[in-house]
């Protein structure tokens, strides 16, 4: 992974160093001493000085401070534990002139006194970062300042505030580490390889194909155990009359991406599930003893389930020995923005999604309508960044088709975009810190497909909201892999 660190307040001791010296020099102005030790920050009115003191006062003085910084604890020992576990250290930092004569120089000096690796060292021009941060192709940037982290979290790049003394109260929902012991085991936790398993109905819609490429595109986080078929009908876009010949189809398209994508190895990992919804079917078929068989030989198991979730449903019926050792993500129903679930995941199979709910599994869910909606894009955007593969030719050709379905007059193609909701199950697999979740007490379904909320059941989690710059990002930086290769 690249990581990005900022370097003041992150590698440095910043804050504390400031602190001191701000209480020396007051002695040489009024003499007053803090006056609002609760203040936001030592520069937001700590002491009762102008703008144009503390402007000054960095200006004289910002140089020889810097030289003499104390390395932050522990920062020096990861860092080095990361470059050994083969990760790059970019440092981002925004040292510039008039607070800096030679900021370039002044850095490299300090770090080298202070024996501080790292594989890159920018000075960026602006608190903005993300330039930098897109350029380098940085996988996570820490900063301390919250107003930097949402500049880049709205730039899409994922992004953790470290933790000081002065802005814990002011993060803003961002993810944060607090000390470097923290901010080792958060890379640790992104980088693992993940134990997955895809349950797609890839026939019914055009965003399961997406999904899958951008599965495949992640092996370097994903150890894709198997693609399971799940069963739909009804689909205003499939043209298939049983579920039966769906399943046929979402595996015969299944096999296809793979082969676009060079990687038919996996096409023995792909195998047919129900034929039928939960309370019609049988619990033995390949792909749900494939899930009780992955499941049990692993110590954990994700299952991104982007369709009816009855094959998950038929497994933990089948062997409820799996729920332990399994997570599932489910992409289904409306956020409860909406006051129903008919959507077609949801609809399709609510005893399945019922089963699933109160088998206590460790679950998260994905809303359709409000939260994955998010995720919209057009045919434009899809050109610009796939149509230089084969496998990106096909994607943004049945995104055209689709459109064409929905907007049989072809005015109405105008100022028009379509949603890819699959992309978000994998996507939050990939990096939870691009959704807003909850963890509530698990509703209950009715009969009439709501949700009952609860306050004295088992947890499930609920996303909330999503970083749609971020996902797209992540999935086009990918996908342009695959155009170098071809």
């Amino acid at each position: 992974m690249r990581i990005g660190l900022d370097i003041d307040n992150v590698i440095t001791d910043f804050d504390k160093s400031i602190l001191e010296e701000f209480i020396e020099e007051d002695k040489n102005k009024r003499n007053i001493g803090i006056i609002n030790p609760y203040a936001r920050h030592i520069t937001s009115g700590m002491f009762d000085w102008s703008k144009e003191e503390i402007k000054d006062f960095y200006i004289n003085n910002m140089e020889r401070i810097a030289k003499t910084l104390p390395v932050r604890d522990g920062a020096k020992y990861y860092m080095d534990k990361l470059l050994e576990d083969g990760h790059e250290i970019y440092l981002i930092s925004h040292r510039v002139y008039p607070d800096y004569n030679n900021p370039f120089a002044v850095t490299v000096e300090w770090l080298k006194e202070n024996n501080i690796n790292y594989t890159k060292l920018i000075l960026s021009k602006s608190t903005d970062k993300s330039p930098e941060c897109i350029e380098n192709k940085i996988d996570i940037m820490f900063d301390d300042v919250v107003s930097n982290c949402l500049k880049l979290r709205d730039n899409g790049v994922n992004v953790c505030l470290m933790g000081t003394e002065y802005n814990q109260i002011y993060k803003k929902d961002l993810p944060m580490v607090k000390e470097w012991s923290e901010l080792y085991e958060k890379v640790n936790e992104m980088n693992k390889i993940k134990n997955v398993i895809l349950d797609t109905d890839m026939y019914n819609e055009v965003d399961d194909q997406f999904a899958l490429t951008y599965l495949m595109k992640s092996l370097d986080k994903l150890n894709i155990e198997a693609i399971t078929i799940a069963p739909f009908s009804g689909s205003g876009y499939a043209n298939t009359k049983t579920i039966e010949e769906g399943t046929e189809k979402s595996y015969e398209v299944t096999l296809k991406v793979l082969d676009m994508m060079n990687m038919s190895e996996y096409k023995d990992k792909v195998y047919k599930g129900a034929i039928n919804y939960f309370n019609d079917s049988k619990e033995d078929n390949d792909a749900v003893n494939k899930i009780v068989e992955i499941v049990k030989k692993n110590d954990k198991t994700t299952l991104i389930a982007i369709g009816a979730i009855t094959n998950i449903a038929l497994a933990i019926n089948k062997d409820s020995s799996i729920i332990d050792k399994m997570e599932v993500v489910w992409l289904g129903g409306n956020s409860f923005l909406s006051k129903q679930n008919q959507e077609f995941n949801f609809r399709q199979d609510m005893d399945a999604v019922r089963t699933v709910f109160e088998s206590k599994v460790k679950l998260t869910v994905i809303p359709c309508r409000n939260v994955a909606s998010n995720l919209v894009t057009t045919s434009y955007e899809l050109e610009h960044y796939l149509n230089n593969s084969e496998v990106g030719k096909y994607l943004c050709s049945i995104f055209k088709d689709i459109k064409k379905h929905y907007y049989k007059d072809e005015t109405d193609e105008y100022g028009s975009s379509k949603t890819l909701w699959d992309l978000s199950a994998v996507a939050y697999v990939l990096n939870k810190d691009w959704f807003v979740c909850e963890n509530i007490s698990c509703p209950n379904i009715l009969s009439n497909g709501c949700y009952e909320m609860t306050n004295d059941k088992h947890k499930i989690t609920f996303v909330n909201d999503l970083f749609r710059n971020k996902i797209f990002r992540d999935y086009f930086i990918k996908m342009e892999d695959i155009n170098e290769i071809n």
